[in-house]
């Protein structure tokens, strides 16, 4: 035991040197940090994390010398480039995985999408007590005719989760940019190995701006407030899928989901919420804590990120997220700020309608100076009240 526990811990220093048809590349592990070094051909026009293709963060941007890409991974803060980390509670072994995008001008501008991985044993598994045992005891003789069995261990794989967003019923692959107000389903599943053995809740996600400006959404497995961010549902227990719509932060336009889920044998524990079910993301009632679930075997870190787009730029305002709006069931996650202009003095006023699956429609109202010409309804009932009160007071 001693020896496979010392050979895990100096494979985390080791060299992972993988070749693939078209690209050759080393992963170098480290406590803290995942190494990437990639061997760039002239037939290499690109190399990105994925997802990531655009990110401003140079720390998640690969570092080109000469016919060497490079890309250092921090595995202390895995949001920072959406590195999934996967922690065993059975043995506190810890998995950080994630993929990189490779496109070349081979067979027409293909992509191609390679895996990197790195395993940490925990500090404490070196640690290894060793205890003296009693002699044989006196007059113990072995039997002469001993009976074999046969025993059969099976390993169960370890889970690889997955995160993706669709959009208008398709899947989105590759970086994801939106409109604000658009629909959106985000779905979380296990790799077909894996999703027989496994099932899945999500105990806590959080949305942030990438920067300093954050809000939870999800909390010991409820939702925290389902016009934002819809509940997770599940039929089998390994596929969970939750509806929003798309918004942004004032200042950034990229929006990260950071979350943690829960991976247990068969199935895990739902969490009863305010409506009364056993939910994976419901609506959130009075829980200071989430009930331990003995089926827990995993806890896996995810990230998703998308940009923020705009159909029309010249439009004063734009849709913008408001953590401290007024919950309103009639109207979308969303909310307007006013952007004067000192120039014309015209305001505009962007209120959303209707919003279904597949058209998101949109009123835009110009409250010029000419307004005021325009009578009003109240206006008209005044109008009309003081002509009545006149008519009844004459002789």
């Amino acid at each position: 035991m001693l020896e496979k526990l010392l050979l895990a811990t100096l494979v985390v220093s080791a060299w992972i040197v993988t070749t693939t048809a078209k690209v050759q590349y080393k992963v170098r592990c480290a406590e803290d940090s995942m190494l990437v070094e990639i061997r760039k051909t002239e037939e290499v026009t690109d190399i990105y994390l994925d997802q990531l293709k655009h990110y401003p963060d140079p720390a998640c941007q690969p570092h080109i010398d000469g016919n060497q890409a490079s890309l250092l991974l921090s595995l202390d803060n895995v949001f920072q480039c959406g590195v999934t980390r996967v922690i065993n509670q059975l043995t506190g072994v810890q998995t950080y995985y994630h993929n990189i995008v490779i496109e070349t001008t081979h067979e027409k501008n293909t992509k191609e999408m390679i895996p990197v991985k790195c395993v940490v044993a925990p500090p404490a598994a070196t640690n290894h007590t060793l205890l003296k045992r009693n002699v044989l005891p006196a007059g113990f003789q072995e039997p002469e005719h001993l009976e074999i069995t046969t025993s059969v261990v099976e390993r169960a794989p370890q889970p690889v989760l997955k995160v993706g967003v669709r959009q208008g019923g398709q899947l989105v692959s590759g970086e994801l940019n939106v409109n604000p107000g658009t629909p959106l389903q985000m779905e979380i599943y296990l790799d077909k190995e894996s999703a027989p053995i496994y099932g899945l809740l999500v105990s806590y996600m959080q949305v942030t701006d990438t920067k300093t400006q954050e809000e939870t959404i999800i909390f010991n497995g409820c939702s925290m407030d389902p016009y934002l961010f819809e509940n997770f549902n599940t039929v089998d227990g390994d596929f969970l899928t939750a509806k929003f719509r798309a918004f942004k932060f004032p200042e950034s336009t990229y929006v990260q989901f950071k979350g943690t889920v829960n991976v247990c044998l068969d199935k895990c524990r739902g969490v009863e919420c305010s409506n009364g079910q056993l939910g994976y993301g419901r609506r959130r009632r009075e829980v200071r804590s989430m009930p331990p679930d003995p089926n827990k075997v995993f806890e896996i870190t995810i990230s998703s990120f998308y940009k923020v787009n705009y159909k029309e730029e010249s439009l004063l305002e734009k849709v913008q997220f408001n953590p401290t709006m007024e919950k309103n069931p009639g109207s979308p996650v969303m909310s307007s700020n006013n952007v004067g202009d000192d120039n014309s003095q015209q305001h505009l006023q962007l209120d959303t309608e209707e919003i279904h699956e597949d058209l998101h429609y949109t009123i835009i109202e110009d409250k010029s100076n000419n307004s005021g010409s325009v009578l009003s309804p109240v206006t008209l009932l005044l109008l009309v009240l003081c002509l009545s009160v006149a008519a009844l007071r004459r002789p």
